[in-house]
């Protein structure tokens, strides 16, 4: 682990009286590592440029407590994608950082991380609160599948559409299985939705507006979303009221189901039947073609502002942590005290 720039902070100041230190975690261990690196050095950009913070950026594979703790954090910005990054390892090490040293951090305690990264597990929560969502099977090597295509097969635990295929005959079913079997533990079958992609991103519990997604390849693949310029995003689209309205209420109702918090994405298809809920995504892109940063501009809060304000969110969090760890430190103490000889 080491940091991205050779002072290893962007800005700040070094006397008694410094701005809080916010430690920006990019890179890690899997697929969407190159993303994550492109989200962190934004992000460390926008922290410096509301002037607020001293930010140290740090380029991380899989870290532990120590390694964080050595750059002296007052809150902790993880933009690390993937299983390890979002799905619940890296919070399990940053929740014990908030723990025990009252150190806030961006995003999702442990549990929810973990269900939100399994896309099977959102879906059946998402059922359960009254969200409509395309069928899905988990696929088990060398299993029938009892889905006929069209179909997406995709790994259950990542995002980016890495290894997505969209299969529309048996044939094709067959060889993506042959393909991303050997190489992927958890991989699923989703119905096949053909219609507007659609993405609802939600700030500290407010849903930010609708974006429709219009690639100029087939669909919205990994060099869609983050290289090519020929992709179309259009705010506030025309929709019928109660399909746009099913959009914000499903993301808030998966989003507090889940038992998220401060930021996330969730992402749709809609066609004549309605809006469906495929996935939401608790630690969204923050690169120059991300989504939850272009909303948020279209409310009126630009970059900068954005990650200051989940930065506050997450030092007040720190602040009340500390304060119940000095609590519990005191009532201990009181419960045993010292003999009087």
């Amino acid at each position: 682990m080491h940091p991205t720039n050779a002072d290893n902070t962007f800005s700040g100041s070094h006397d008694d009286t410094r701005l809080p230190r916010v430690v920006v975690l990019m890179g890690g261990p899997d697929a969407e590592r190159d993303v994550s690196l492109m989200s962190g050095a934004e992000v460390a950009r926008a922290l410096a440029a509301s002037g607020e913070f001293e930010v140290v950026s740090v380029t991380v594979d899989r870290p532990t407590a120590t390694d964080i703790l050595a750059h002296r954090p007052d809150a902790i910005f993880p933009i690390v994608h993937g299983p390890f990054g979002e799905g619940g390892p890296l919070q399990e090490i940053l929740e014990s950082i908030a723990t025990e040293r009252g150190i806030g951090y961006v995003g999702p305690k442990p549990h929810p991380a973990s269900i939100a990264m399994h896309k099977l597990a959102t879906k059946q929560i998402a059922s359960s609160v009254g969200v409509r969502t395309p069928r899905s099977r988990e696929i088990r090597r060398g299993e029938v599948l009892d889905l006929t295509p069209p179909l997406v097969l995709k790994p259950s635990n990542d995002g980016s559409s890495v290894d997505l295929r969209i299969c529309r005959t048996q044939a094709e079913v067959d060889a993506a299985r042959a393909e991303l079997e050997p190489k992927r533990e958890h991989l699923m079958a989703e119905e096949f939705i053909a219609g507007r992609e659609m993405t609802v991103g939600i700030l500290d519990g407010e849903v930010l507006p609708i974006i429709e997604i219009v690639p100029a390849v087939e669909f919205y693949d990994y060099q869609a979303k983050y290289f090519r310029d020929d992709t179309r995003y259009v705010l506030d689209p025309e929709l019928p009221a109660l399909v746009a309205d099913e959009m914000r209420a499903a993301t808030k109702a998966v989003f507090t189901a889940l038992g998220l918090r401060d930021v996330a994405r969730a992402d749709f298809m809609v066609d004549d039947r309605g809006a469906w809920f495929l996935e939401i995504n608790t630690a969204p892109g923050m690169t120059t073609h991300s989504l939850v940063p272009m909303a948020s501009r279209h409310r009126g809060v630009d970059m900068p502002e954005l990650c200051a304000r989940l930065v506050r969110t997450a030092l007040a969090r720190g602040r009340a942590s500390a304060r119940a760890s000095a609590r519990r430190a005191t009532g201990t103490a009181s419960s045993h005290p010292t003999a009087i000889t």
